[in-house]
């Protein structure tokens, strides 16, 4: 059945490489980082061959909570190195500028045997940190086959994923084996995870380490003049921030805000778009809607803004920018893509809104419905209603963000939960082995 994996794999990417060649040449992406993707490292990148925990995390949300983590890492472990590895660009630029306490950082490999063991032979982990649903079937054979320890963290099955496992639940099976742990985000993932065939006695819950990874100095007032001496808004001008767009959503937007617009025309729009390769095309369709726009890398520090939209067109600054908006509407939920990340608003407060595809997220946009911390949208027309209401409606407002702010506090812990899990399966010096007990909810 490996064979037959890794054939597929191949084949998926003589097929795929047209479109990666096209990206290369129109976005320059992907150049760079081929040699690392094929398993070949610097030089210099363990020079001396020292063990190490390698965590993998997808792109920036996954870079972005993995920081939670590494600080207890590095008190539990710090005879080990640690690596961080990402498989897109934005999630390589976040990982090398936004996470503190990493070795080195470098591109996931395709997962062909001959290139992981490869990669292994350099970073040398002892342990290997998989975030949310990495499953990597050639990987995670040659860590079993070189002794190397394999933990998922802050594991989930998204309701999507979930059938698509079960159709090929013979192989998923012997590829779980090869997990030494499995700290998932919810029971229910727990649940589908163990039917896929995980072992049960090798399941906890820990809860979701995204809780835990948030920013609480910057909701504490700290950073807040240096965001707005780019952002000269007065207090009782509105801003909306629309986070995380996708091709779709910003055309809903758009028309949303030219309605908030007609009884509050001071009103501030900022818009980041998901991928960096579209700024230029939402600064366009801005434009076209006859909005006054500019690009958050155009602004003059400290000067008045003299636009109505703003395109964030930099990596890392929307967590810090939440703190100056009004209203939050979450992207890639309109479209049916499965939503982004709604807890870092919910830090500073904010009353949150978000489409009906939230499937990636669903426990967390559960509880905030269940919670009245957030509002779900169906439609553009939708948005377009509940965002003028919310713009004049202070109570409501700071009703949902109070709601938002107090369930984010409530949920926190995963993390001395996960780092418990993982001293678990690799004891820190001088500690006794732990012993593995049943499917769980980690306390």
């Amino acid at each position: 059945m490996y064979v037959i994996y890794t054939v597929i794999t191949v084949l998926a990417f003589l097929v795929a490489s047209p479109y990666f060649l096209y990206q290369a040449i129109r976005y320059r992406k992907y150049v760079g980082s081929v040699p690392q993707r094929l398993g070949r490292l610097p030089v210099a990148f363990n020079l001396d061959a020292d063990p190490s925990i390698w965590i993998h995390a997808v792109s920036v949300g996954e870079v972005l909570t993995v920081r939670a983590l590494i600080p207890g890492l590095r008190e539990r472990y710090p005879h080990l190195r640690i690596f961080l590895s990402t498989t897109t660009m934005t999630g390589q630029q976040v990982a090398r500028s936004h996470v503190r306490g990493v070795d080195a950082v470098f591109y996931f490999p395709f997962d062909l045997p001959f290139i992981v063991r490869r990669l292994i032979g350099s970073v040398r982990p002892r342990l290997f940190l998989m975030m949310e649903t990495e499953i990597w079937p050639n990987l995670l054979r040659a860590c079993r086959q070189q002794g190397v320890k394999a933990v998922m963290v802050n594991g989930r099955i998204s309701q999507r994923s979930y059938p698509r496992y079960r159709l090929v639940k013979a192989f998923i099976k012997r590829v779980l084996a090869d997990v030494d742990r499995f700290c998932m985000q919810s029971e229910e993932s727990a649940r589908r995870i163990v039917d896929l065939g995980a072992p049960p006695e090798r399941v906890t819950v820990t809860g979701s380490l995204k809780f835990d990874s948030l920013d609480w100095t910057a909701s504490q007032g700290r950073g807040r003049e240096r965001v707005l001496r780019f952002f000269k808004v007065p207090d009782a001008h509105p801003v909306v921030i629309a986070a995380s767009t996708l091709r779709g959503e910003e055309t809903a937007v758009l028309h949303a805000f030219r309605a908030v617009r007609r009884s509050r025309p001071e009103a501030l729009l900022v818009i980041a778009p998901r991928h960096p390769e579209r700024f230029a095309e939402v600064v366009e369709l801005a434009r076209q809607e006859g909005y006054r726009v500019a690009r958050r890398t155009e602004l003059v520090i400290d000067a008045p803004l003299t636009c109505d939209v703003v395109v964030l067109d930099t990596i890392g600054e929307l967590a810090r920018l939440y703190q100056v908006a009004t209203v939050v509407f979450v992207g890639g939920s309109l479209v049916d893509t499965g939503g982004h990340n709604i807890l870092e608003p919910a830090v500073f407060g904010k009353p949150i809104l978000f489409g009906p595809h939230m499937h990636n997220f669903a426990e967390v946009a559960s509880a905030f419905l269940a919670s009245g911390a957030a509002v779900e949208v169906a439609s553009a027309r939708d948005l377009e209603e509940t965002l003028v209401a919310l713009v004049g409606d202070p109570v409501r407002r700071a009703a949902l963000g109070a709601a938002a702010r107090a369930l984010v506090e409530a949920n926190r812990g995963a993390c001395q939960r996960t780092l418990g899990e993982i001293a678990a399966v690799l004891p820190p010096r001088g500690d006794r082995a732990g012993v593995v007990t049943p499917f769980r909810r980690a306390t």
